[in-house]
C-alpha cells in the first residue's frame, strides 16, 4: 500500500509564503510524475503544478512566477513553494503521484489534503 502524506498548510496573510511537502511511503518500484492539485469551496479540483521524475515541470497560469514545484527522488518527496499568496489561493491542496509497482503497473495515488488559507 502506498501512502502520500502532505504537510505545511496553514493560515497566512496575503503576500506571504508557505511551503508544502508530500512524502510517499510504502512498497513501489518508482514514482513517475508528482503533482499538486487544489480544490477551493464550490470549485472543481484543479491541477496546480506537475513535475516529472526527470525534473520537468509545468504550472497552471494563475500560479506561474509565484509557485515552484520541486522533488527529491531519494526521499520520495515533492514540494510546493508558494510565494506572494493571495486569498484566491485559499483551497485544500492535494498531492498526487503516479506510482509504479513491482509488476510494472502504474496507478494514481492521492494524499489526504492540507488546507491553505490566505487572509486579506
Amino acid at each position: 500500500q502506498v501512502q502520500l502524506v502532505e504537510s505545511g498548510g496553514g493560515l497566512v496573510q496575503a503576500g506571504g509564503s508557505l511551503r508544502l511537502s508530500c512524502v510517499a511511503s510504502g512498497s513501489f518500484l518508482r514514482i513517475n510524475d508528482m503533482a499538486w492539485y487544489r480544490q477551493a469551496p464550490g470549485n472543481q479540483r484543479e491541477l496546480v503544478a506537475v513535475i516529472s521524475s526527470g525534473g520537468s515541470w509545468n504550472y497552471v497560469d494563475s500560479v506561474k512566477g509565484r509557485f515552484t514545484i520541486s522533488r527529491d527522488n531519494a526521499k520520495n518527496t515533492v514540494y510546493l513553494q508558494m510565494n506572494s499568496l493571495s486569498p484566491e489561493d485559499t483551497a485544500v491542496y492535494y498531492c498526487n503521484a503516479n506510482v509504479v509497482n513491482g509488476f510494472g503497473w502504474s496507478r494514481e495515488v492521492w494524499g489526504q489534503g492540507t488546507l491553505v488559507t490566505v487572509s486579506s
